[in-house]
């Protein structure tokens, strides 16, 4: 371990020459980001801001934390998910002069240790992922929470938890909820997660997806990307649900949709994406095929039941390079369960596409300079992304795949603003 305290403290600081490669190639395909960055150098909005950042240190993120520091700001990082950590990109982003708190495989005190360590910097605006270091600074640090000027959340698992804080009082500065920006959930959420989950379960198994039973618990925006992406492969796609109107949705999407008691009986892999706890107990393992492989995408480790595995299991094997769990349970039944039920499309792959990244950290890097300008005149609560910071990273993505559309006319401008008008 290379540390040096107060400064960084990652796995290994020789790794930075290949994570140099890796953050590079990420840059040459995140083009709103580009634009961003090259304002901020020379406007530097972020001028003697520091930010403390609690996200997937991985170099999509090296990306947003370089636009970050040409507007000026100061940055210090950790990971949000304990396997999600590129060690490579953690060491190139220290020899860029970031405080990097952060490596792959860290326990749980060791991960909320280096939380701490990023809110010893005392940051200005928080960048959180999960919600963990804001929750954090509320609980441990108050003082430091005082000075805040306001954060960013990027997951709905995140935001759910933020709103739950605000609607008791607690919360003590404002959060622009990144996650609920239309080019973030219908992007990001729904594409990303879709093919990314995929690729993380495909990679740590090679399984084949075609002609399988796939369960999918939850049809939020992750849910619906996954279960589109898994028929794409040629699935049998069944949909787990606990609200009437998404359950109904996915009946018209085409996909069959039951209860998770009755999809245990049939599933051969399993995906979670709900945002909540225990959706996969063990009175639904107890009733699953041997081999069932178990996966979970959503930000927790705690929607499938990994304890009652434990504790039920006669023999747990690991496999695939330690990518997957194999449980045998006492009638001789395997389950597999992939990264340790971490985020599958990070722990056993790398997350979403650059491009998909590319408009979630452009919302990121706008909201946090909307924070500097806007957050000591906002109340401590959850706000939207402003509109027109959603719409000008809709733009530019679109300027950037070389696409144009059609703008209104003033007739119709007046037409949709008239109420009278009715032919």
């Amino acid at each position: 371990m290379d540390v040096k305290e107060g400064e960084y403290a990652v796995r290994d600081l020789s790794l930075a020459p290949k994570g140099r490669d890796m953050i590079e190639w990420a840059r040459r395909h995140m083009p709103v980001l580009k634009v961003i960055r090259e304002r901020f150098e020379e406007e530097k909005p972020l001028e003697g801001i520091t930010v403390g950042m609690t996200l997937h240190l991985e170099a999509k993120t090296a990306v947003l934390v370089e636009t970050l520091m040409a507007g000026g700001a100061e940055v210090a990082i950790t990971g949000c998910n304990p396997l999600s950590t590129k060690d490579e990109v953690a060491a190139a982003l220290v020899e860029e002069g970031v405080h990097v708190y952060a490596w792959r495989g860290e326990t749980e005190e060791e991960y909320y240790e280096n939380i701490d360590r990023v809110l010893s910097h005392e940051p200005d605006v928080i960048v959180d992922d999960g919600a963990d270091c804001i929750v954090r600074v509320h609980e441990r640090f108050p003082e430091i929470a005082k000075n805040v000027i306001g954060a960013t959340e990027e997951t709905t698992t995140g935001v759910n938890r933020l709103r739950a804080m605000a609607e008791e009082g607690v919360l003590r500065f404002p959060v622009v909820a990144v996650n609920d920006a239309m080019t973030k959930y219908l992007m990001d959420n729904r594409y990303g997660t879709g093919q990314s989950a995929l690729d993380g379960l495909m990679r740590a198994t090679n399984a084949l997806i075609a002609g399988k039973n796939f369960v999918v618990a939850g049809y939020g925006w992750c849910g619906r990307g996954i279960a589109h992406r898994a028929r794409g492969l040629g699935a049998n796609v069944i949909v787990t649900e606990v609200d009437p109107v998404r359950a109904l949705e996915a009946v018209f999407d085409g996909f069959r949709v039951m209860r998770m008691d009755e999809a245990a009986e049939i599933g051969d892999i399993f995906v979670t994406a709900t945002g909540n706890r225990d959706v996969i107990r063990g009175e639904h393992m107890e009733k699953m095929k041997d081999g069932a492989i178990l996966a979970n995408a959503g930000h927790f480790d705690v929607e499938i039941d990994k304890e009652w595995l434990e504790e039920n299991a006669v023999e747990k094997v690991e496999r695939r390079g330690g990518l997957v769990t194999e449980y045998v349970l006492p009638d001789g039944r395997r389950l597999y369960l992939v990264a340790e039920g971490r985020l599958v499309n990070l722990a056993a792959g790398e997350g979403h596409p650059i491009e998909i990244m590319d408009m979630s950290f452009a919302l990121q890097a706008l909201s946090v300079e909307y924070l500097v300008k806007e957050g000591h005149d906002l109340e401590p609560r959850v706000y939207k992304v402003p509109e027109d910071i959603d719409r000008s990273v809709a733009e530019t993505k679109l300027e950037a795949m070389g696409i144009e559309i059609d703008e209104l006319t003033e007739e119709q401008r007046r037409y949709l603003s008239d109420w009278r008008e009715g032919t």
